[in-house]
């Protein structure tokens, strides 16, 4: 958007904010991470030097390690929002992945076993996009749905092979534990990962379509896009990334549990929204939803050193995230 000169400045910044709006997202970051350093002085800024002789920040790589998975599943949110969806099936689906993988490596071996746990999570993103793409229900309804009975079949299949033991892959905690130059080892899986969502988003036809089906899914019919086709790829992607989060968050917990991931599913639909996505369709950001993540995992951080008790801590957290939502709405403009 071109800015007249003659506009008061304030207005200009306001259109410069807008049409950039990753901008107060990370300043709003760098802000807590000030205020994270004042609460506990030298949290941030303490480094040093290896057995290979590189300077590591080993806060950040803790940051950063925590936050990978949660921005994995932001971005399922953020691709389903962007049809003016969501998907409530991710938490389920990671759980599930994770849970097959470590109890089938001990059975099978590791590459049957990640085979199957992918697949797994392909089979809900099938079911999900025929749902919503065929049969018409209501993204909301459906992956509620789907997100149930993964977990039911998830309690049978462990019952199945409760003495069978479990194994956490060698590479997937090398992957989730481990460190390069003090940076955590999920960043290999992660940028290529983060820069394959941004060039579909911006450069290819389906990103393209995933707007236009959200701004309006009518007009996008009238045009000649077979909707129910996008969609059943949108939510079989959508799952894919979630099942391969599981793998990573797999790597870093190692250990399996029937609700591991569940806990990762409203913070990934919060980093969503805190970085920039609407609800409504149409507009959305991976960048901002990274950023979004990093701002939650921080926040924890803080309300971990502030000794909160786990209620006041939840009510909190909520809290903040509106406000943070809010004011992010009230700078750039967005819905």
């Amino acid at each position: 958007m071109s800015m007249d000169a003659t506009d008061p400045p304030m207005a200009r910044f306001g259109r410069y904010l807008r049409d950039n709006p990753i901008i107060p997202l990370l300043v709003f970051l760098f802000l807590m991470i000030a205020v994270l350093e004042v609460l506990r002085p030298g949290i941030v800024t303490p480094i040093r030097a290896g057995r290979d002789g590189l300077i590591s920040t080993f806060w950040v790589g803790n940051l950063i390690k925590f936050a990978i998975p949660l921005a994995m599943l932001a971005a399922c949110q953020v691709l389903t929002m962007l049809t003016a969806g969501i998907d409530l099936s991710v938490g389920v689906v990671a759980t599930v992945s994770a849970f097959v993988c470590a109890t089938l490596s001990a059975i099978w071996g590791v590459a049957p076993a990640v085979l199957i746990a992918l697949s797994a999570g392909l089979v809900v993103g099938v079911v999900n996009g025929i749902g919503v793409g065929l049969v018409r229900v209501h993204p909301l309804i459906m992956t509620l749905g789907t997100g149930l009975i993964a977990t039911g079949c998830l309690q049978v299949y462990q019952r199945l092979v409760i003495n069978a033991g479990t194994e956490i892959p060698a590479f997937l905690a090398w992957l989730g534990t481990g460190r390069t130059a003090g940076m955590p080892n999920g960043l290999f899986v992660f940028i290529p990962f983060a820069l394959f969502i941004l060039w579909l988003m911006r450069y290819t036809g389906f990103g393209r379509l995933l707007f236009a089906l959200g701004s309006n899914e009518q007009a996008a019919k009238l045009s000649g896009v077979r909707a129910w086709q996008v969609y059943l790829a949108l939510y079989v992607l959508s799952s894919f990334i979630a099942a391969l989060a599981g793998l990573l968050y797999l790597g870093m917990i190692r250990q399996t549990s029937l609700s591991l991931a569940n806990p990762l599913l409203l913070p990934s639909v919060a980093a969503a929204v805190i970085g920039g996505t609407s609800i409504f369709g149409g507009r959305g950001s991976f960048a901002g939803a990274i950023v979004g993540a990093l701002i939650l995992r921080v926040l924890d951080t803080m309300l971990t050193l502030m000794q909160m008790p786990e209620g006041a801590r939840t009510a909190l957290f909520g809290l903040i995230i509106l406000a943070v939502t809010a004011l992010y709405v009230r700078i750039t403009g967005t819905r």
